[in-house]
């Protein structure tokens, strides 16, 4: 396993980490997603740790905190071993201050984390979302209250706009409160939206992506194909409406190519998905789900080899989709583009 800085930290996070969002699973989406128990989990712990993945990430709103709780169970014993990341924001529930990072909820929120976690710490703690109705003043103060007690040792963010990251990373340099070190996103082969103005402001700023759904949501797993129909198990049935949506002439140009490298290397489509992922620039750690092991154990085989330069030309031209304002121009344009060379060209300068 390789492992990595996560951002400007000092912490070294393997490049593949394992997402504990199948662990106790119930609802419309989560139970989709799996049902994984204690005993289940523990096995798939061990399997990972035997691989060198020794990050794995939840949030207290997967599965109303059975999520975190499934994982506290797993990991007990063996807590020294590992680096574990979660998160706070989304609504746990209707009423007031069950949503948001107020100081109130943050506090409350990190301590239901470390209780259902069985620890007296977490490594990386993220923001699921922007609160726009709290101060990012009040946020910071509240996160740096958090660290100096231990409870936390790093704080991140997800989902956030560059706006947003960009105006709390200032008022943490400007306060002297502790900055964020990672930015978990969407990023995939299906989705790359990241790279038009977050993956920038990650080189400027030292913020490692950690990236969810790498896998376009369920949809780069090999099973979806150009002329076929959905498999009847997929659960992108039940889940769709809930994650990114993907133009479906891009997804069939996505899967085209994946299946024809597969074709070439022998590896499975899913693998060249995750590899092509872990050669992008600013990216840390991609986040890997399972159910059962055999799905893991796949995911595994992502890492320990490259895509050949063609190859990963091949995928930047099948996943390509024009910019949008105001990037479009540095993206066509040469003039823009010489002003600001972007760490990823999205679009081939032919098909530009």
């Amino acid at each position: 396993m390789e492992y990595r800085r996560l951002g400007a930290s000092g912490l070294e996070v393997p490049v593949l980490s394992f997402g504990a969002g199948t662990f106790g699973g119930s609802g419309p989406l989560f139970g989709a997603w799996g049902d994984t128990d204690a005993r289940e989990a523990r096995r798939l712990v061990d399997i990972c740790l035997e691989a060198g993945i020794t990050m794995f990430d939840t949030a207290d709103v997967y599965s109303a905190g059975a999520s975190e709780e499934v994982l506290g169970a797993a990991i007990k014993g063996r807590r020294d071993q590992m680096i574990l990341s979660t998160k706070t924001g989304l609504p746990m529930g209707d009423g007031p201050g069950e949503a948001g990072t107020s100081r109130a909820r943050l506090i409350t929120a990190c301590e239901d984390a470390l209780r259902r976690l069985g620890t007296d710490h977490i490594d990386l703690f993220q923001l699921h979302a922007f609160d726009a109705g709290t101060p990012v003043e009040e946020v910071l103060s509240a996160l740096d209250d958090l660290v100096r007690a231990g409870k936390v040792r790093y704080p991140g963010i997800s989902n956030f706009s560059g706006w947003q990251a960009m105006k709390s990373l200032a008022a943490a340099e400007r306060r002297g409160y502790p900055r964020y070190v990672a930015h978990q996103v969407y990023y995939s082969l299906v989705g790359r939206d990241y790279e038009w103005e977050l993956m920038p402001l990650a080189l400027d700023q030292g913020l490692g992506a950690v990236v969810w759904s790498p896998l376009g949501w369920g949809r780069l797993t090999g099973r979806i194909h150009r002329g076929r129909p959905l498999p009847a198990r997929s659960r992108l049935h039940r889940t769709a409406d809930y994650g990114p949506p993907v133009d479906d002439e891009l997804l069939y140009r996505v899967t085209d190519a994946l299946d024809d490298i597969a074709e070439e290397t022998g590896k499975a489509v899913p693998q060249i998905a995750l590899n092509w992922l872990l050669r992008r620039p600013t990216v840390s750690s991609v986040i890997v789900g399972a159910r059962t092991e055999e799905q893991l154990r796949q995911n595994l085989g992502a890492v320990g080899w490259t895509l050949d330069p063609e190859h990963m030309a091949k995928l930047d031209a099948a996943s390509a989709k024009a910019a949008p304002y105001p990037y479009f121009p540095y993206q066509r344009q040469e003039g823009f583009a010489r002003l600001n060379p972007s760490p990823v060209r999205a679009v081939p300068p032919a098909a530009a």
